[in-house]
């Protein structure tokens, strides 16, 4: 591996002008159109933790314990979700326009307990869920250079790692077990800062702004995507001694990936059976790349879609056979409702769109994640939104159940509601991110529908169902597919 393969560098042919970046114009868009919206988040002071409790369901106000009964949580519109807590911006030490990103889970294997861990603009929050409805901050872990609004974080054999979409920040590297026993707020350090395999000019980190990081847990690696190195594409990193990751490799053949999801593939395609994967955001098309020699990775196939304004972020369904995927931009730019893209991923080299969901709410969506048949997403101001997957070869979608986190106001765009979403603890609770409100933890009730609390003679709200959206003839096709199978053009 070369060093100017490892840092980002517009690649020119021989004798011919620079190719460009495609994605470079979409990425600044959304830069823009974020840092503006985030500018206005309403400021307001920082909340001691003995100021007195105040009217329970204010916005911006502590709750907890709070069924879904007749539509509603409290203030927060709902359906088949309580609320177990509500910890506002304030309860995490944020003041002012400081506001909440992503946010991951991690269930201690010794003491069983959950805890949230919360993206800030000025760092990474610790959040006990000890007690459920009563969560206890319990500190912060700062930023490592710069505040700023993107911050991404996963967890691998009890070890959270950081990245931040501001310079020189790196990866972040931390021992979840030093939570224990703790029960008060802290100022905490990194353990380690991942840096890659060189320290740059003038001291500066070979990592250092990254966009978003993904770990593929069964095999061991992380994959830091839209970061200042690897032409914005995968810096692989091995996590073999969590807490001293090792360069492993890069793949910068398209361009910058916003993120991705990469695992030890066991779908229908027995030809990639046990091989590494990744399904890569790629602004304008989901690609797919043979990450099994970190020292040869190969592109797969690399396929666009109709409407592609900004492909986010997706996850495959549990048998590896569709890939859900999520645009930042179509919404705004092509005028409809949230739509989740449903691609069939069953031929490693030819995937295909099969369907497209198209909410009935008139918002931006942002990330999602699936566990077992539920697709849980975090729809900015429509809040969390829960969807079954019914008959995904033909793109079929339900909205079963949901819990908006900004009451009463719904729109396209950025600045407030849900990030993102953790659905993954044994416990069944289910925490999401609000940009300008906090964390809320909550408890989906999936078993069927509950109307106990049902007035007699009231009809149970009916949650969204699927608006079918006809595709063009150009959207489940036009997939890129490299003569051969896997053989990687351009960079070998």
């Amino acid at each position: 591996m070369t060093r100017e393969h490892l840092f980002s560098q517009p690649r020119r042919r021989a004798g011919g002008p620079s190719p460009g970046h495609p994605w470079l114009a979409p990425t600044l868009v959304l830069t823009v159109l974020m840092t503006l919206a985030l500018a206005l988040v309403p400021a307001g002071p920082a909340m001691g933790h003995d100021d007195p409790p105040e009217t329970p369901g204010d916005p911006g106000e502590a709750a907890s314990q709070l069924p879904c009964r007749d539509g509603r949580a409290g203030i927060y519109p709902c359906h088949d979700v309580d609320l177990v807590a509500f910890l506002p911006r304030d309860g995490m030490g944020l003041g002012g326009t400081e506001t909440a990103a992503d946010i991951w889970g991690w269930t201690d294997p010794a003491t069983g307990i959950d805890y949230a861990l919360v993206g800030l603009s000025t760092g990474t929050a610790f959040v006990s869920l000890e007690e459920p409805a009563s969560p206890r901050f319990l500190g912060t872990l700062p930023t490592r250079t710069l505040a700023a609004p993107w911050r991404d974080l996963k967890v691998f054999r009890n070890h959270m790692y950081v990245v931040g979409d501001v310079v020189q920040h790196g990866l972040q590297v931390f021992d979840l077990t030093r939570l224990r026993g703790v029960n008060s707020p802290r100022n905490w350090q990194a353990d380690a800062v991942y840096a890659g395999p060189g320290f740059g000019v003038l001291g500066g980190f070979s990592l250092g702004s990254v966009h978003n990081v993904a770990i593929d847990e069964a095999s061991g690696f992380a994959y830091a995507v839209g970061s200042n190195t690897c032409d914005a594409g995968l810096h692989m990193i091995d996590l073999a001694n969590p807490a001293r990751p090792r360069f492993a490799g890069c793949f910068g053949e398209t361009g910058y990936i916003h993120d991705t999801q990469c695992v030890v593939y066991h779908g229908p395609d027995s030809a990639s059976a046990g091989r590494q994967v990744c399904f890569n955001a790629n602004v304008s098309s989901l690609s797919v790349v043979d990450v099994t020699d970190k020292g040869a990775p190969r592109l797969l196939a690399n396929v666009p879609y109709s409407g592609a304004a900004y492909a986010h972020q997706g996850w495959l369904t549990p048998n590896h056979r569709y890939f859900l995927l999520g645009d930042e931009l179509d919404e705004l730019q092509n005028g409809h409702r949230a739509r989740t893209y449903v691609f069939d991923v069953s031929d490693l080299v030819n995937p295909r769109l099969t369907g497209v969901h198209t909410s009935a709410e008139p918002v931006t969506d942002h990330n999602l994640y699936v566990r077992g048949d539920h697709v849980y997403q975090a729809n900015y101001f429509s809040g969390l939104r829960i969807l079954e997957m019914e008959n995904l070869a033909q793109g079929r979608l339900t909205e079963v159940a949901f819990f908006d986190t900004v009451p009463d106001r719904q729109e396209p765009g950025f600045g407030g509601g849900a990030w993102s979403v953790y659905p993954f603890f044994d416990s069944g609770l289910v925490i999401v991110s609000s940009v300008a409100e906090g964390l809320f933890v909550l408890r989906p009730r999936l078993g069927g529908h509950h109307d106990a609390a049902r007035p007699a003679g009231q009809e149970a709200p009916r949650p969204h169902e699927l608006r079918e959206t006809p595709l063009g003839p150009e959207a489940g096709e036009g997939a890129r597919t490299l003569p051969g199978r896997g053989l990687a053009g351009g960079r070998g």
